[in-house]
């Protein structure tokens, strides 16, 4: 008697790993319309540049469309994670290394060597993938494209077509569909559209800075160099309200939303970084390393951030100051002294009232504080009107731009996604994140609650936590989640098949209640009832 294998049921070769005809047809549209994108960049002359631009957008468009409605709208509502840890692509395979390779190459491209896109130099016009995106440009702007438009159309366009497919995958959960729509609205709107509309009204007489509305320092670290204070104040009232909007986002907005609605009400409603990452990036957030060992880089490199752009944004405006309280009153002594106050202030503030819930990051932030006071110290002593210590500061600020917007943000930010997940940024280098985690941590209402009692330990919360967090340890015991990573997009709770985690927004008190353990006997559950 001879016996035959079913591989249909098993396991180890689940159908979902293949592409049915339907979803082939669909990638075959989307990589035609790719494909014109790359003649394009071997400087193809095509005849009508706007017709072949709009036939690329709409191929890629229609394709990613026709996939998703094949992928989800045949099947029931819930999560689709179906074969993630089997298809080369999302496990790390040949393909997830063609794709990051390929996405890092264009980065590096794109900001060190722009010319290779046909970016013309000395007034030239434009050649090769940048001429291509010239009739769109002048539409918007009315002038030639750059390689930052091609660069944000495509963002864009990747975060519209790929937000439709995620709302298609978690269109059971109305807080996915809330948050992700408004990430396609922001940066539809603010990111794109709008700055392209505020550089039409330039003239000669009259130059608006070019502004992502959405954009907060520390990420919008240009925003305090002296050309464009210049630009700003040259723009008249406009101008003025834009960079008093950028001041009073850093020190009253910030804080404000963030007390409110947690960190979450910019990494996953409005930021255009996490806005690819939750769109484009989904098939790839079960590939963050949730090791300790990887936790313990994290909390260093992203104090060491936050250290970094501190130090940075405080140089930088500090080469734009001068030394005659006569003419200004804000001379360079009187803002590193101003500076010391600030942080003298705030660290120990959370010292005295927040060391508990800081707990091992207290001694991080402690020795973050003293190096950044050290080197306004030594800023002060070793720094003349042109140099900050030993450097030119236009080279500092050179240096600055391109260590946080090129190499972390981009080429290992979305490079990597194939690789290590789609928040590699959002985790160790941007300091927007960082900063606002503190502040999550230590003073805002956002939570997210657990019934340890429904937990079943199936791991899916934890998998498919992109920032790395162990939430299932969390989940088991009971424990409210206040992590400064969390970026509340709410998959966890989206993924859990019993209903145990559940984002909120409630009083400070109780937030962090690690010896509140909903098992057996060591808590009365009515007395934690009637406290409510």
């Amino acid at each position: 008697m001879s016996y035959k294998t079913n591989n249909s049921m098993s396991l180890a070769s689940p159908d979902s790993k293949s592409l049915n005809t339907k979803q082939k047809i669909a990638v075959g549209l989307g990589m035609l319309g790719l494909f014109i994108l790359i003649l394009a960049y071997f400087n193809i002359d095509f005849p009508n540049r706007a017709l072949f631009l709009t036939a690329s957008l709409v191929l890629m468009t229609i394709g990613t469309v026709l996939f998703a409605n094949n992928a989800y709208l045949s099947k029931h509502e819930g999560i689709k994670n179906d074969g993630v840890w089997f298809k080369s692509i999302t496990s790390r395979g040949l393909w997830a290394w063609v794709t990051g390779i390929a996405l890092t190459l264009f980065y590096i491209v794109l900001y060190f060597k722009a010319a290779w896109f046909g970016l013309s130099e000395d007034g030239k016009a434009n050649t090769g993938l940048v001429a291509l995106f010239d009739p769109l440009s002048y539409l918007l702007n009315g002038g030639p494209a750059s390689q930052w438009f091609v660069y944000g159309t495509l963002y864009t366009v990747a975060i519209l077509i790929f937000g439709y497919k995620f709302i298609l995958k978690y269109r059971h959960n109305k807080y996915e569909r809330l948050r992700t729509f408004s990430v396609m609205f922001f940066q539809l709107a603010f990111a794109f559209l709008i700055p392209e509309f505020m550089a039409r009204l330039n003239s000669d007489s009259f130059k608006l800075p070019y502004y992502d509305l959405k954009n907060i320092w520390p990420l919008n670290y240009y925003n305090f160099e002296k050309y464009r204070v210049d630009e700003f104040i040259s723009a008249g009232d406009i101008g003025i309200a834009l960079l008093i909007f950028g001041v009073l986002s850093i020190f009253v907005i910030t804080p404000i939303l963030t007390y409110k609605y947690g960190k979450r009400w910019y990494c996953s409603w409005v930021c255009g970084c996490g806005g690819l990452a939750e769109t484009a990036g989904d098939p790839f957030r079960h590939l963050s390393d949730k090791s300790m060992f990887a936790w313990r880089v994290e909390r260093w490199v992203v104090h060491s951030v936050v250290v970094f752009v501190t130090l940075m944004t405080t140089a930088v405006i500090y080469s734009y100051l001068g030394t005659d309280s006569s003419k200004y009153w804000l001379t360079k002594d009187v803002f590193l002294i101003g500076v010391t106050i600030l942080l003298t202030v705030v660290f120990l503030w959370a010292m005295i009232f927040k060391r508990e819930q800081l707990a091992k990051d207290a001694k991080l932030g402690a020795i973050g504080y003293f190096f950044i006071i050290i080197t306004l110290i030594g800023m002060h002593f070793f720094s003349d009107t042109k140099h900050v210590f030993w450097f030119d500061a236009t080279s500092l600020k050179k240096t600055y731009g391109f260590l946080i917007g090129a190499v972390f943000s981009g080429v290992i930010g979305v490079g990597f996604y194939p690789i290590f997940g789609s928040r590699v940024w959002c985790r160790f280098g941007c300091p927007m994140a960082a900063i606002l985690g503190f502040q999550q941590r230590l003073f805002s209402k956002f939570r997210i609650t657990t019934n340890g009692g429904q937990c079943i330990s199936c791991g899916n919360c934890s998998t498919y936590c992109e920032m790395g967090i162990d939430v299932r340890a969390y989940a088991q015991k009971g424990e409210n989640i206040v992590r400064s990573s969390c970026v509340g997009c709410g998959i966890c709770s989206a993924v859990c098949p019993r209903g145990v985690l559940k984002l909120e927004n409630d009083t400070m008190k109780g937030r962090i209640n690690s010896n509140d353990i909903l098992l057996g006997n060591d808590v009365d559950l009515m007395d934690l009832v009637n406290q409510k």
